[in-house]
């Protein structure tokens, strides 16, 4: 039996098991069996190359985007829409057949735009090319989820599923639960909030599940089975996903109302190009990049090529931006001076540690090197040779 038919089997058991009090157990050992499952789906099979058939595109820019949805929702479009670069639109289903990438020049930055072919049922088991679709959508910093507002809600559900199959978690923050390994010590279970899904003896037979028999496990919020699965994987990617609804030329204006007003939704119409600018608002807001302009010292600040800092790749502090300049000036800061939203007043000097806000400017303020020894009369020794005998001889004088 291969491990697709397993899974199937599990999920058809979990589906005909009563949810209550006495089975809990016995569907989070479920639960454990299928999130393993899927992890060995995932890798690659034995005695393979490594070299995969992907079409892994090389990052550039400041951020990365990537369009997922359905055959024929308008992902090509939106593409050339937003960023001028042509991919090949038809009246028929999978016209795209590969990774295109294109730039979107917005607000002083390069965010890379990945149109990706489309995704069907059943993807995160292979078909159709779906695992190199969700791989390359696990390397982007946004999932921009285009659907057909014409077609029915399934839709969003359907492609939720396959992604969260793979690891993907949408508009999820990671859950605070502490877990690691030991060696000997047997399981540690402690917690700082009452848990009403979680006790100890189900964390103990989940753990039992994936042979795991010495660890530490400290929950700091209620969290569920799931969320200790994804814990102990250790292989989740937490994403931002915005949903965008397409051709809304073609539905009432109150399923346009409805569709507007559901969280993490925007609605388009690339054919009548409505809404198209809300859409690289909403994409800038989420993606939280932070502008930091430099200024040299006696100088007015350079307002052509700012730093782009956020906190998915690496944070915003001062020292991250000292960091994106160059690794060896961290050490030779004295402090810095910033004037902007994050500064209390102008300028206000700053350590390491403060946090850059949108469009600050900072000037850094490096330390002086000192002279070993002192300067003039206070000099602690001579540069003198320390041996007479290592010392210039005169001329003697003419008489």
């Amino acid at each position: 039996m291969g491990i697709i038919e397993k899974i199937k089997e599990i999920e058809a058991e979990m589906a005909r098991t009563q949810k209550n009090k006495a089975t809990e157990y016995h569907l989070g050992q479920l639960k454990a069996k299928i999130a393993k499952l899927r992890t060995q789906l995932l890798e690659p099979p034995k005695g393979s190359s490594g070299a995969g058939d992907g079409f892994e595109v090389t990052k550039y820019g400041h951020g990365r985007v990537a369009l997922i949805g359905f055959p024929s929702v308008g992902k090509s479009t939106l593409l050339t829409m937003l960023t001028g670069t042509h991919s090949e639109a038809a009246s028929y289903e999978f016209t795209t057949l590969t990774c295109i990438p294109g730039i979107i020049h917005y607000n002083d930055t390069k965010i890379q735009l990945l149109d990706l072919p489309g995704i069907i049922e059943g993807a995160s088991e292979g078909k159709g090319r779906g695992r190199q679709v969700i791989a390359v959508s696990k390397s982007s910093d946004l999932v921009l989820m285009v659907l057909d507002a014409s077609k029915s809600e399934g839709h969003r559900q359907i492609l939720t599923k396959e992604l969260e199959a793979v690891g993907l978690r949408l508009n999820k923050r990671p859950p605070q639960i502490y877990f690691k390994k030991k060696k000997t010590g047997g399981i540690s279970f402690n917690s700082t909030v009452p848990l009403t899904h979680v006790d100890e003896k189900l964390c103990y037979q989940i753990l039992h599940e994936y042979k795991i028999h010495n660890a530490e496990v400290l929950f700091r919020e209620d969290a569920t089975v799931d969320d200790l699965i994804d814990v102990i994987e250790g292989n989740r990617k937490y994403i931002k996903c915005v949903y965008v609804y397409n051709k809304i030329d073609v539905v009432g204006i109150d399923d346009v109302d409805r569709l507007a007003r559901q969280p993490n939704s925007i609605v388009i119409s690339c054919n009548l190009k409505l809404n198209l600018d809300r859409v690289l608002a909403r994409m800038w807001d989420e993606m939280g990049l932070v502008r930091v302009y430099t200024k040299p010292q006696g100088q007015q600040p350079d307002f052509t090529d700012p730093v782009v800092l956020s906190s998915d790749r690496g944070g915003c502090t001062v020292e991250d931006f000292c960091n994106h300049i160059h690794r060896s000036l961290v050490k030779d800061v004295k402090y810095v001076l910033v004037w902007g939203t994050s500064a209390r007043h102008y300028p206000q000097h700053c350590g390491l540690g403060h946090v850059l806000q949108d469009e600050d400017v900072v000037q850094i303020v490096k330390k002086k090197e000192r002279e070993d020894g002192g300067r003039g009369r206070f000099k602690s020794h001579s540069n003198a040779p320390a041996r007479i005998s290592d010392r210039e001889k005169k001329a003697p004088l003419k008489t």
